[in-house]
């Protein structure tokens, strides 16, 4: 042990390598405060989902569509145990009939609220919003019959609407159709009790509209609607043509889903975002049917169907819609993730402008101290983590820094024999600071900047060491002075 002791004070070899093993080993803590960070965002995600169980989540919107219950009858021959026919059997079947508007627009804005729980900070928006549209006259023969010489029985058709959580609805929508006020009542009649749609609200067709549906003529409709959820909105395009206008002063959306806005301007003000979305490239439509299904209603029932089940439906997938969600500007533990990332790189540069102090002022510094300059950059990464849970995280970036770089330029002062010295390496620091800081802000040039900065610290220290004589160094015993003196 006093060998290598000895080797580290008169080697520099033996320095170096000492050097790279001390920065492999301060990769201990900084893996133990990434796992700290990994901790708090995932207490972050189970806050999301503590509110979004209490409170509403993200929302998924579907409708209106109007669904037209009808009866299939038809007669059947009653055999005895022999086969022989002796009679006639009336059977029957509830269907439901599922009619989309061939004109849908949404008009609304997003307005965005933070919830807490705990220390976390969660994006939820109120939507408010007016839908318009129209479906066109109904022609009953469109509708297939299911058995030979069958007859079919309309019912009083509804307007059917849902969305993922029927809790964010901020009071009853207002419905008017064919001038005739609707009310919405909960879930949907005429579907089995596990049909995913069931679950949302209708609102029969009576009055005017109902008059006006039975003598074949179009009806359009108005619904306001004031919807809670949770980051994203999400609608489905189920209208021959679908447009969407929403505004929202929130100035960090995302956009998703399977179709993407047409057009969309975003300001530190907010977003407009507009969408314009064809029955024709989407199968929305096919997909709200497939989670349509009939429910037993009478006895006389002997099948159960949607007008749609006498096709096979193929695998259609996850529903088709187009999102917007309120991300966060700054998400505090991906950053502090982020950061931690350039920990091993960042606390090599500072060992090795340590070392060439020491190297060049002759000085002579103890692996001790090479340890706690160390674990003082190792600790700044915990600092930024704990601070920017309680402040923006520019202001906790510039805070931990600072108080970094003032730690660094103090000890180095006495360590370096002199406040110039101390000052010019506490200038290092706060530049190797700037520059991580300029990594994390500018995320799609990180790579770049990451790579110019290896770069650029490379050959700066190739450019200072290029006339060294290593050898001549590594045969001096000792250093001229044992301590330095002033700057």
């Amino acid at each position: 042990m006093l060998h290598f002791l000895k080797a580290l004070q008169t080697s520099v070899l033996a320095k170096v390598a000492g050097l790279f093993f001390l920065t492999l080993l301060l990769c201990i803590p900084l893996a133990e405060i990434d796992s700290i960070n990994n901790a708090r965002g995932e207490s972050q995600r189970e806050a999301a989902q503590e509110l979004a169980a209490t409170y509403a989540s993200s929302q998924t919107m579907i409708g209106p569509l109007l669904l037209v219950p009808y009866v299939e009858r038809w007669m059947e021959p009653l055999r005895d145990a022999q086969g022989k026919v002796i009679g006639q059997e009336q059977r029957s079947k509830e269907m439901v009939h599922a009619v989309f508007p061939d004109k849908l627009h949404i008009e609304g804005s997003m307005t965005p609220q933070e919830r807490y729980r705990g220390i976390f900070k969660i994006p939820f928006y109120t939507l408010n919003a007016t839908l318009t549209g129209g479906f066109t006259a109904f022609d009953p023969k469109v509708l297939p019959h299911s058995e030979n010489d069958s007859k079919i029985e309309f019912k009083a058709p509804f307007i059917a609407f849902n969305v993922s959580d029927l809790r964010g609805l901020d009071g009853s929508p207002a419905l008017v159709m064919g001038g005739e006020a609707l009310r919405f009542k909960q879930r949907v009649p005429g579907l089995a009790d596990n049909a995913w749609f069931a679950d949302g609200i209708h609102a029969p067709v009576t009055g005017a509209a109902l008059a006006a549906w039975q003598a074949n003529t179009p009806l359009t409709f108005e619904m306001k609607l004031g919807l809670v959820g949770q980051d994203t909105l999400a609608i489905a395009p189920i209208a021959d043509d679908t447009t969407a206008h929403l505004t929202s002063p929130w100035a960090h959306p995302s956009f998703g889903g399977r179709f993407l806005a047409a057009q969309r301007n975003v300001t530190p003000q907010g977003f407009d975002a507009q969408w314009r979305i064809s029955s024709l490239v989407t199968s929305a439509r096919e997909q709200v049917r497939a989670g349509l299904s009939g429910r037993v209603d009478g006895n006389d029932a002997a099948a159960v169907a949607t007008a749609s089940s006498a096709r096979p439906q193929r695998n259609l997938g996850p529903l088709q819609t187009f999102d917007v969600s309120l991300a966060q500007p700054i998400n505090v533990y991906s950053m502090s993730t982020r950061a931690g990332k350039y920990g091993m790189l960042f606390i090599g540069l500072v060992l090795m402008a340590a070392f060439m102090f020491e190297l060049f002022r002759k000085l002579r510094l103890h692996p001790i101290q090479y340890g706690l300059v160390g674990l003082s950059i190792a600790l700044f990464f915990l600092l930024l983590l704990a601070l920017s849970e309680k402040f923006a995280f520019w202001i906790a970036y510039a805070a931990a820094a600072s108080a970094s770089v003032a730690l660094l330029a103090v000890y180095f002062s006495a360590v370096l024999g002199g406040c110039k010295r101390g000052l010019s390496f506490g200038a290092f620091i706060a530049l190797l600071y700037g520059a991580l800081y300029g990594l994390l802000a500018s995320e799609s040039n990180a790579l770049l900047l990451g790579a110019l900065l290896i770069f650029g610290m490379l050959a700066t220290l190739m450019l200072v060491t290029r006339k060294v004589d290593w050898y001549a160094l590594s045969r001096r015993a000792e250093p001229t002075a044992p301590v330095a003196q002033g700057a």
